[in-house]
């Protein structure tokens, strides 16, 4: 039988099991969610799942409801064939980011994820300043990145050298390159996965992470779209599932994500362009914005060549959208807090 351990419990999680233990109830991870249903898996099975009426009652926020990868408290009913959800343990790491629209919050993508796969196509798909906001969001969660490109297959050896190029200019992080068609380079990602961790694929919808995936399995399990005419694929996978693999490695499936908005990210950002941080050190005034204050020794950096343009524009921009909308979700928040306090000052009015 499998245990806890194997699905990723490790000794943080043990140092909280104390504080989330409830009587009747036993631990596991939540393997898919869809539309507010959720799958559990524990030692022996998989169960679908629901939030009980208190947690419910509870939870604030959507950050707050459980995502893919997160552990919880549960207690199982029907014979342990479903279950209810009572505790969400807290978040050793995350991948997050900012609602798709106008609407100003946090969306997670998934919890306690080890390493995050961030995937591009070689062909059309390519773009330095899209992965500079998956890196991003992967430094945020404290989760280790590591570059994927795929569809090697498409391009001259020239080209990919030229694409590597960009990215180790941009990142610090392990890069692989590899072909779903010829099997170039599968190994080496292969070789990456380790029993007992979790990792995560991030990429944009026809990037290949649904063929990796059926890959790895050896199989077809999952569906994928005819490639396009342009030598695009396009793939289905239509929520975040936990797959466990036959060495005992998890991966965690995404939707292809057409916006990636960066909310609250500070810290992301100043990992992600250390050498921006490394600077900022430097500038004559220690809040400096690095835009049209005197003494800024980042801005002098890109006059001088030592660092590009293009990525201070990218750094610039991040910075200013991940301030911007932490803003406007706490003012959010306050408000969201106001109205809350004015619903229950009425009921006791009414009751009095």
């Amino acid at each position: 039988m499998m245990k806890l351990s194997d699905l990723g419990f490790d000794q943080w999680f043990e140092a909280h099991a104390g504080d989330y233990h409830q009587e009747g109830c036993g631990f596991a991870r939540i393997s898919a969610v869809d539309r507010g249903s959720y799958l559990l898996k524990n030692e022996s099975r998989e169960v679908p799942a629901e939030l009980s009426g208190k947690l419910s009652y509870q939870i604030e926020n959507s950050i707050d409801l459980p995502c893919v990868g997160d552990w919880v408290t549960a207690q199982y009913y029907n014979n342990d064939s479903e279950a209810i959800i009572h505790r969400v343990f807290p978040r050793k790491t995350f991948l997050r980011r900012k609602t798709a629209g106008e609407n100003v919050d946090y969306q997670m993508i998934a919890a306690n994820i080890d390493t995050a796969f961030i995937v591009q196509s070689c062909h059309f798909d390519f773009n330095p300043h899209r992965l500079d906001r998956y890196l991003v969001m992967a430094a945020d969660g404290h989760v280790e990145p590591i570059v994927i490109l795929t569809k090697t297959d498409l391009i001259t050896q020239d080209e990919l050298d030229q694409k590597l190029t960009i990215i180790t200019s941009v990142t610090k992080a392990k890069v692989l390159a590899l072909s779903n068609i010829t099997g170039i380079g599968f190994n080496e990602f292969r070789q990456t996965l380790s029993p007992g961790r979790t990792y995560c694929l991030l990429g944009s919808s026809g990037v290949g992470k649904t063929t990796l995936i059926n890959r790895l399995i050896g199989q077809e399990a999952f569906d994928t779209k005819a490639v396009s005419g342009t030598g695009e694929g396009t793939h289905t996978t239509s929520r975040r599932q936990l797959i466990v693999l036959g060495q005992g490695e998890m991966l965690i499936d995404t939707p292809g994500m057409r916006e990636l908005g960066i909310i609250g990210a500070g810290d992301g950002v100043t990992m992600s362009f250390e050498e921006f941080a490394v600077l900022s050190g430097t500038c004559r005034y220690p809040n400096c914005s690095h835009e049209h204050e005197p003494g800024c020794a980042v801005r002098a950096a890109v006059e001088n060549g030592e660092l590009s343009e293009d990525r201070y524009s990218s750094y610039i921009k991040l910075k200013k959208e991940s301030e911007h909308y932490e803003m406007s979700y706490l003012d959010k928040r306050k408000k969201d807090k106001a109205f809350g306090r004015f619903i229950k000052t009425a009921k006791k009015t009414m009751k009095k």
